[in-house]
């Protein structure tokens, strides 16, 4: 069933909403397609302090489901209070505001959601809303088409599609298909691209783009997509953890034992020689993420993790790398780590050169290796400033696991011995 502009709002929704920054626009044509996922913008709102303001009433609607005709009246303060000159017509201008600035954002949050689930539930369903007074033919043909959610019709059909379109989608999984007599997803419809021509009343000139029929200009993309792909932290440079403990300080630990130790699987090691590209998608797909598309996942404290190939991207080069020191055989203890840890400890570090504090969650996991005389510790740990994976045999383990369990302790597994 489609959701209108004034559904409850939910969490993925709030929190993409949230992270956009303010900015000041004289024409709609200046911030572009994915650009929306970035800022909150009001066509023409071209002060600092008109944009908050407008920024508070769509928020305040967001937060509290609040009606258009509430917005309206919001609207009407902010105009007086700014004495801002806007086109169009009161009624159609604060419903563009309105309707665009949910919808986008509901639609942001939705498409966090399916690609979360979408191992389970990979087709996704187009559907159109009969609420709309006036139904765009294309729109309407669309209506209950089922595509593989990577189907390259969604990358520029995923809704919202034009002004005013309140089309959604929702997940679908294979039981649902046979439930409607389906063997398969359809076969995705044609693009026809065409051009169009764009900000004739711009300050900047008209221009042209091409989108699909169908699609008005700059509804041809994804919301959220593209801050869900620079939401997943780069590599840090440097792989030190911490510095080890001075000689002679005593084990504050030594009492605090982790869970027992967990056999791991030998056909789990990936093998020799692979290339990064190889080692970096088998880690990857253990989230359901891969090279082009991250995914969401949630840890086992229900903290918001995205996977994705950032994860692996050197800073200085941008290049994958993943078998540093011929360790790529032993990406996915990282992973298990990651999904299953023995400990998750938070703690604040201090960056002198930046001259800021960061925040990091570190994720630690002990494994005995068939073959192996020595524990293997598997450590994950991300935060603002990146991620680093380290898997080791440390030839003194309770030294080790002291420098890596540090700061507050989150979350410990319950051992099943």
């Amino acid at each position: 069933m489609a959701v209108s502009a004034t559904s409850l709002p939910f969490r993925e929704q709030n929190e993409f909403f949230r992270r956009k920054l303010n900015l000041p626009t004289n024409a709609w044509t200046d911030v572009y397609t994915r650009e929306h996922d970035y800022a909150f913008v009001v066509a023409g709102a071209n002060r600092d302090d008109l944009v908050q303001d407008f920024r508070a009433a769509v928020q305040k609607v967001i937060d509290d489901g609040g009606t258009l005709e509430a917005f309206r009246k919001d609207f009407d303060r902010v105009v007086a209070k700014h004495g801002w000159s806007y086109k169009g017509g009161r009624n159609w201008r604060s419903r563009v505001i309105y309707e665009t600035n949910l919808r986008s954002s509901y639609m942001a949050g939705r498409y966090e959601q399916l690609m979360a689930v979408r191992e389970a539930r990979p087709y996704w369903q187009y559907i159109h809303s009969d609420a709309v007074e006036h139904p765009r033919p294309l729109h309407a043909s669309w209506n209950g088409l089922i595509l593989r959610w990577d189907d390259p019709f969604w990358q520029t059909h995923f809704p919202v599609n034009a002004w005013g379109c309140q089309c959604s989608v929702r997940a679908l999984s294979h039981d649902d298909l046979v439930r409607m007599g389906k063997t398969g997803p359809d076969k995705a419809p044609e693009i026809v691209w065409e051009t169009r021509t764009i900000g004739q009343r711009s300050p900047d000139g008209p221009r042209t783009v091409q989108v699909p029929q169908g699609i008005d200009p700059g509804f041809e993309y994804i919301p959220g997509k593209a801050r869900l792909d620079s939401a997943v932290p780069m590599a840090r440079e440097s792989e030190v953890l911490i510095p080890a403990p001075a000689p002679g300080l005593p084990n504050r630990l030594a009492d605090d034992l982790l869970p027992a130790p967990r056999p791991y699987p030998v056909q789990r090691l990936l093998p020799d020689g692979l290339s990064d590209t190889a080692y970096v998608q088998r880690y990857l797909a253990e989230f359901g993420a891969t090279l082009d598309t991250p995914a969401v996942v949630r840890d086992v404290i229900g903290e918001r993790l995205v996977i994705g190939k950032e994860l692996f991207i050197e800073r200085k080069t941008g290049d994958l790398k993943a078998n540093k020191n011929g360790r790529g055989k032993w990406l996915l203890m990282l992973a298990d780590a990651l999904k299953n840890p023995d400990e998750i400890w938070l703690r604040i570090e201090w960056l002198g050169a930046l001259k800021t504090a960061v925040v990091r969650r570190r994720y630690l996991a002990r494994f005995q290796v068939e073959g192996e005389v020595a524990l293997a510790v598997a450590v994950f740990e991300v935060g603002t400033d990146g991620a680093v994976g380290v898997t080791t045999f440390p030839p003194h383990q309770a030294d080790y696991l002291e420098t890596v369990r540090q700061g507050i302790r989150l979350y410990q597994r319950e051992s099943q011995e």
